[in-house]
């Protein structure tokens, strides 16, 4: 679980950086889906251990 966390933070940081740069909209589309992806995947992944 603390990988998905690490990932997630990961993501988020690239996403708001890439937000704020305004040459970099690529980086916060990029970063905004792959943190939904890998929320996505930890959800899952956590109901199936439960």
């Amino acid at each position: 679980m603390g990988i998905i966390i690490t990932l997630l933070i990961i993501w988020l940081v690239l996403s708001i950086l890439g937000f704020v740069l305004e040459g970099l909209l690529w980086l916060a589309i990029i970063g905004l889906v792959l943190f939904v992806a890998t929320g996505v995947w930890g959800w899952f992944k956590r109901k199936a251990n439960v």
